[in-house]
């Protein structure tokens, strides 16, 4: 007859952990600077709304109402492109985090992992980079002359 202890899987030893947690330490900071870009994200997405609403706020004879409604478009736009980098980063960073956990898990289990882990690290850069060139394309929109003032 087996004992509870012959059941249970073997524990990774304390070198190996130290191992994991030296292979995590990448993920773990891409998912610092996701965090970071997500909260720059928002701010931007905080501005083209108080933009907005200070246009709409705008009295309906008033000639600077005329002359700023036609920025309304571009911020839809500009929202538009802060949304699809909010969610691209925000994939990332769940896919990021996936990541550690499944190098834990699968330590603990004792199964393979690398090529798991590799593709949702490249699926998490992936997104990253599709959050980036979001945010660029809005940069470039804000700076438009018409931006610049008020």
């Amino acid at each position: 007859m087996q004992s509870v202890t012959d059941l249970i899987p073997i524990t990774p030893s304390i070198d190996e952990l130290g191992r994991i947690i030296a292979n995590v330490a990448a993920p773990a900071f891409l998912l610092g600077a996701v965090g970071a870009f997500i909260s720059v994200v928002i701010s931007r997405v905080n501005r083209v709304i108080d933009r907005s609403q200070f246009i709409n706020g705008i009295p309906a004879g008033d000639s600077a109402r005329v002359f700023l409604k036609g920025d309304l478009p571009r911020l839809r736009e500009r929202a538009r492109l802060l949304n699809r980098s909010l969610f691209c980063s925000v994939v990332a960073a769940i896919l990021t985090a996936l990541i550690i956990f499944v190098a834990f898990i699968s330590a603990l289990l004792q199964i393979a992992h690398e090529y798991g882990v590799a593709i949702l690290f490249m699926a998490a850069m992936l997104m990253f980079s599709a959050a980036l060139v979001d945010l660029a394309r809005e940069t470039r929109i804000a700076l438009h002359d018409n931006d610049l003032h008020v």
